[in-house]
C-alpha cells in the first residue's frame, strides 16, 4: 500500500506540472504576468514541487504553504512588503464568502439538536426489518447532512456510529456514505470547497451550486445503490435497539425533531427554483436561518439561547479552515507572481482539447488519494489552471469531485477517519472497502470529463 501511495504521488506530482497548476487570479490576471523561458521556467516550478512533496508527507498545509512562499520569494526577487500586501488582501477575501458560513452554522445546529438520529429512528420503525432501505437512507441522510453543511466529516461522526448500533459495518454502505460525502462537501452551498471554486473562478457559490446539482444527484443516486447492494446482498439484519434518546417516543414526537432537518433540506436544495418561479428573494439566509433556528426552539429539546450559540459553535468548523486556507492561499499567490503558473498554463494550452479536462480531473484524484486532509488546499494546487484555460463551469466542479473522491483513499481524510471510528474498524479497512466503489465513481466521473473539453 505505501509503495502504491508512494508511485500515485510522483506521478501526480509529474501530472500537476504538466497540466495542472495554482493561483488565486482569474484568466485574464494570469496573462498579464510575464511568462517565464528557458531554465529560469523550470526553476520556478521548484516551490510548487516542494509543496506537494510536503504535503504528500503529511506536512501541514500552512508549513508547506510557508516553505514553498519563501522558496518563491527567492527565487522571484520578491520582498516583503509585497508578501504582506498579499497576506492582508487574500485572508479577507476567503472570510467573505459569506452563504456557505452560514448554511454551514445553521446546519450545525440542526446537527446538535438531534434531527439526524431522530429521522434514522423514523426510517428503522417504519421499513419493517428492510434493512437494504434502511441501508439507502442512510446514504441519503450523509449526502442531505453533507450538503447543507458542507462538512462530511462532521456528517459521518454523526450517523456513522447510528449506521454501526442498527446494522453494523457493511462494507458497500461505509464506500456509499464516502462517495455521498464526497461528492456533497464538493458540490455544497456550505462548504468550503465550493467556496474555493467561487472565489478561484470569480463565480458566484449559487451559480456553481446550480451547475452542479444534477451531477450531486447522480452520483448520490449511485451511491444509493451500493449502499442498498451492499445490505441486500449481505443480508443484513438489525441489531441492538433504537436510540435511547427517542426510545419509548411516539411517531409523531420523533417526527417533530426532524421538521428543522425537513425544513433546511427544502430550502437549501428548493430554495433557488422557488425565488425564481415566484420572482421574489423569498428563501434567502437571513430567512431560512431565522426560520430553522425558531424551528429548532419549537421542535426539538433545545430553547432558544442553546439553539443561537449551537449555531455559532457551528460556525467555528468552516471560519477556522477559510483562515487556514487564506493563508496557504497567500503562498501559492506570490508563487503565481513569479510566472510559474503562466508557464504551466502554456504548457497546458498546448495538450489536446479532449484531454486536458480528463487530465485535470485526474491530477485532482492522485493528489486527493495521499494528502487528502488538506482537501481545500489541494483545490487551491489544481483548479485555477483550469480557469486560466477557461474550463466550463462543470469541469471545475469535476475536477472539485476528483479531489474528494481522491480523499476518500486517503488515511489522513477527517470523513474517513470518522467512519472508521464510528464503524469501529480500522481505517485500512476503510481504504480497502472503498477502493472498488470510489474507484468505479472515479471511472464514472472521468469519463463524464472527456465531454467537457
Amino acid at each position: 500500500m505505501k509503495k502504491i501511495t508512494k508511485i500515485s504521488s510522483l506521478f501526480a506530482a509529474i501530472l500537476f506540472v504538466v497540466i495542472s497548476a495554482t493561483q488565486v487570479f482569474a484568466a485574464e490576471q494570469v496573462a498579464d504576468i510575464k511568462t517565464p523561458t528557458g531554465f529560469y521556467a523550470l526553476i520556478v516550478i521548484i516551490p510548487l514541487i516542494v509543496i506537494l512533496a510536503l504535503l504528500f508527507m503529511k506536512v501541514d498545509m500552512i508549513a508547506a504553504g510557508f516553505v514553498g512562499g519563501v522558496l518563491a520569494m527567492l527565487i522571484g526577487g520578491i520582498g516583503l512588503a509585497h508578501a504582506n500586501d498579499q497576506f492582508l488582501k487574500t485572508i479577507p477575501g476567503m472570510l467573505s464568502i459569506t452563504v456557505p458560513i452560514i448554511n454551514s452554522a445553521i446546519a450545525m445546529a440542526v446537527f446538535k439538536s438531534g434531527g439526524y438520529t431522530a429521522a434514522l429512528t423514523l426510517v428503522r420503525r417504519g421499513i419493517k426489518g428492510k434493512v437494504e432501505y434502511f441501508a439507502a437512507f442512510i446514504v441519503i441522510l450523509q449526502a442531505a447532512a453533507t450538503y447543507m453543511s458542507g462538512i462530511g466529516g462532521g456528517s459521518a461522526m454523526v450517523i456513522a456510529p447510528l449506521a454501526f448500533a442498527a446494522v453494523g459495518a457493511i462494507p458497500e454502505l461505509i464506500a456509499a456514505m464516502s462517495i455521498a460525502a464526497a461528492v456533497s462537501f464538493t458540490t455544497s452551498p456550505a462548504s468550503l470547497e465550493s467556496g474555493i471554486v467561487s472565489k478561484l473562478s470569480g463565480i458566484a457559490v449559487a451559480d456553481y451550486v446550480d451547475e452542479m446539482r444534477i451531477y450531486w444527484i447522480g452520483f448520490t443516486i449511485l451511491a444509493i445503490i451500493i449502499g442498498f447492494y451492499g445490505a441486500k446482498k449481505r443480508k443484513v439484519i438489525f441489531k441492538g435497539e433504537e436510540s435511547e434518546e427517542f426510545a419509548g417516543k411516539t411517531t409523531g414526537q420523533i417526527f417533530k425533531v426532524t421538521i428543522p432537518v425537513i425544513f433546511l433540506l427544502g430550502a437549501v436544495i428548493f430554495g433557488p427554483f422557488i425565488n425564481d418561479a415566484i420572482n421574489v428573494p423569498l428563501f434567502t439566509p437571513l430567512v431560512y436561518t431565522v426560520i430553522t433556528l425558531i424551528l429548532i426552539f419549537l421542535c426539538t429539546k433545545f430553547n432558544l439561547n442553546e439553539s443561537i450559540n449551537a449555531m455559532i459553535d457551528g460556525s467555528t468548523y468552516i471560519l477556522t479552515r477559510l483562515l487556514a486556507v487564506g493563508i496557504f492561499l497567500t503562498f501559492i499567490n506570490i508563487i503565481g507572481d513569479t510566472g510559474a503558473f503562466a508557464v504551466i498554463a502554456g504548457i497546458a494550452e498546448k495538450a489536446p482539447g479532449t484531454l486536458v479536462v480528463p487530465a485535470a480531473v485526474l491530477a485532482g484524484i492522485l493528489v486527493g488519494i495521499p494528502a487528502g486532509a488538506y482537501v481545500g488546499s489541494i483545490l487551491g494546487l489544481v483548479l485555477p489552471v483550469a480557469v486560466s484555460l477557461n474550463f466550463p463551469l462543470a469541469a471545475l466542479g469535476f475536477v472539485a469531485m476528483g479531489v474528494g473522491l481522491g480523499s476518500q483513499l486517503s488515511f489522513v481524510n477527517i470523513t474517513m477517519q470518522a467512519l472508521s471510528s464510528g464503524f469501529q474498524i480500522p481505517i485500512i479497512e476503510v481504504v480497502k472497502g472503498n477502493a472498488r466503489w470510489v474507484g468505479l465513481s472515479m471511472a464514472i466521473l472521468l469519463v463524464l470529463s472527456f465531454f467537457m473539453g
